[in-house]
């Protein structure tokens, strides 16, 4: 089994505000869903709750200590330890709090690091290159609908 976690944040590892993103990036999106179809990604309720609806063709997971939850189209669990028990590729989705939890117990990070500043309310955990190896950094294309200047990164953990 694989664990990985999948974010954008900005400079200052803001990822949300009001439960949204502060941003558009349809680029990341997409990639997002390249890496992600046809695995598992774990969330947390609010974050399950900003996109309304299960992600098609993966598993959505949402991790809640609400034990009333439930969703169409959701597998609903209530610790981190059922994680470890799911099989494949498992992705990290966010928000804040299970990024928090997760980052120790994670084999590698896909990570968009948007090169801008934004107002925010949830924020991606710090986290130090010296304990990562880079394995690819790329800066994503610019065009009309992608105007904010971004780099994708794979870090995976060294052992």
């Amino acid at each position: 089994m694989m664990k990985s976690i999948i974010v954008c944040h900005d400079q200052n590892r803001v990822i949300g505000l009001d439960n949204k993103m502060p941003w558009h990036l349809p680029s990341d999106l997409k990639r997002v869903k390249a890496l992600t179809t046809g695995n598992t990604i774990v969330m947390g309720r609010k974050t399950f709750e900003s996109l309304g609806r299960p992600l098609p063709n993966r598993r959505n997971v949402v991790l809640t200590s609400n034990r009333s939850f439930e969703h169409e189209g959701v597998d609903v669990i209530h610790s981190l330890d059922e994680i470890d028990q799911i099989e494949g590729h498992v992705f990290i989705f966010g928000g804040q709090g299970l990024y928090e939890q997760m980052m120790d117990r994670v084999d590698d990070m896909y990570v968009t690091v948007i090169e801008d500043k934004f107002q925010g309310d949830a924020f991606f955990p710090p986290y130090e290159f010296k304990d990562w190896t880079v394995t690819s950094s790329e800066a994503g294309t610019l065009d009309e609908k992608n105007t904010l200047p971004h780099t994708y990164i794979h870090l995976e953990r060294k052992k």
